[in-house]
């Protein structure tokens, strides 16, 4: 379709506008100097087929598409009206509401579905919701609805989530769109107005890989302990955040810092005298040699529970022959081999246990386990144990090894149907997350 063609022409229009309202059809129409009428005239260029159309529209539209079909186009107002808006003067436009400020004006191309996304998002912005929150009146509830049908994705199967403050959290998870994300963090409600369900929202977006920087560090300004604990926990929470959020001096945070793996130097050395802060930095944060001697010398129980340990740094732990370091060293799943091996001579049973768990231990030594039954428990957790033996475990009558193969993800499937024929395992068996997801992908229906 081509405007141009149809200026100084009339169009027979058969009901309502969809995208547009009336007034603002009428007068997108008259900007390109078209002209409507609602009865058949002999110059007639172009014949709509609106909503809404009334039973006598309807019957004569069927008939005159019988008569004029060769001479006359037939279009439906979809058509139309994504032409329209195609060549909307942008900037004369956000002048217009910006000088008059009609409210429904705004709305009513709020909830146009036809204009582009650049547009909506600068109307979005001069959109004032009047301290309330995004459902608590008619006009916010509706450009609410807008905002989630616009972008939710499959829209159609689930029309009532355009009415809910949940849309928003599905719609932030849905998408990847970080303009967006950006202007829906910076939406009147979300900035002024206090709620459970508002500060879920905006911790979807805290958390959210896509969430642009600008707006993160706009969230640690404004110093909401619950948003800035996520913001804490991402990892690419870089070191000018990480100082934001170590100003704010709110515990809740600082711990949440102290689980960073990628926490900057800067701070580390400024929440180390926290002994609990400590020993989560020394649990978790990525060492390197300083780092490591820092944290191994005060906290080597921790510091052996680190995955990012060299086998250097491992050697050096074992070094100092202590029973408990020992121990968590040897449950540590990124333990090296040869480690593994050097503290199954330890002599220790705890030691032993931790290794047989761990699914780092090499294959052979878990086969040579086995012959030892007090291996069992211990090899039956284990995701790594080689499927005949667990399978040769399902013989067992000791409840503890039932158990924990019901519970492991490894175990094979036909062990663990036969698993949750016995009351004692059931649960166990339906809570295995291997379990449930072979339930679902061979689609068989499952009571949980």
């Amino acid at each position: 379709m081509n405007l141009k063609e149809l200026e100084d022409k009339k169009i027979l229009l058969f009901g309502k506008s969809r995208a547009f309202s009336m007034d603002e059809f009428a007068s997108q129409l008259k900007f390109h100097r078209i002209s409507v009428v609602t009865k058949l005239e002999e110059d007639v260029s172009l014949v709509v087929e609106g909503r809404m159309m009334t039973p006598y529209e309807q019957n004569a539209g069927d008939a005159l598409y019988k008569e004029r079909s060769g001479s006359v186009e037939f279009v439906s107002i979809d058509i139309l009206e994504k032409e329209l808006s195609k060549h909307i003067d942008a900037n004369t436009l956000l002048m217009s509401l910006k000088l008059s400020r009609n409210k429904e004006r705004l709305k009513s191309f709020i909830q146009n579905a036809m204009i582009d996304d650049e547009l909506f998002f600068k109307l979005l912005k001069m959109y004032t919701w009047s301290g309330e929150d995004f459902f608590e009146n008619d006009d916010n509830r509706d450009v609410s609805a807008a905002i989630i049908g616009r972008f939710y994705k499959n829209i159609e199967r689930n029309h009532n989530v355009q009415y809910a403050t949940s849309g928003f959290m599905h719609l932030i998870s849905q998408t990847s769109n970080q303009e967006l994300i950006e202007t829906i963090a910076g939406l009147e409600p979300l900035v002024k107005v206090s709620s459970d369900a508002n500060a879920n929202i905006l911790c979807a977006i805290s958390s959210h890989v896509d969430t642009p920087k600008s707006v993160l560090t706009l969230f640690i300004k404004r110093a909401d302990p619950r948003v800035n604990r996520v913001i804490a926990m991402r990892d690419d929470c870089d070191e000018e955040m990480q100082q934001g959020l170590y100003d704010s001096k709110d515990e809740n945070v600082l711990e949440a810092l102290s689980w960073s793996k990628n926490l900057a130097k800067s701070v580390v050395y400024k929440i180390l005298e926290i002994d609990l802060y400590a020993k989560n930095m020394a649990k978790n944060i990525n060492l390197d040699d300083e780092l490591f001697t820092l944290f191994a010398e005060k906290y080597p129980l921790e510091t052996a529970k680190n995955s990012s340990l060299s086998l250097y740094m491992q050697q050096r732990l074992m070094d100092l022959k202590l029973q408990n370091v020992n121990i968590s060293l040897a449950s540590n799943t990124f333990i090296d081999a040869g480690v593994a091996m050097k503290l199954l001579h330890e002599d220790s049973s705890e030691i032993a246990n931790e290794i047989y768990k761990n699914s780092a231990t090499p294959p052979q030594a878990l086969e040579e386990a086995y012959k030892e039954s007090l291996n069992h428990l211990s090899l039956s957790c284990n995701v790594s144990t080689p499927p005949h033996i667990l399978l040769a475990l399902a013989q067992s009558g000791n409840g503890e090894v039932l158990k924990a193969l019901a519970q492991n993800p490894a175990t094979p499937v036909e062990v663990l149907y036969q698993l949750q024929l016995d009351a004692r395992f059931a649960r166990a068996v339906k809570e295995n997350p291997a379990f449930g997801r072979y339930i679902q992908q061979e689609n068989i229906g499952w009571e949980v």
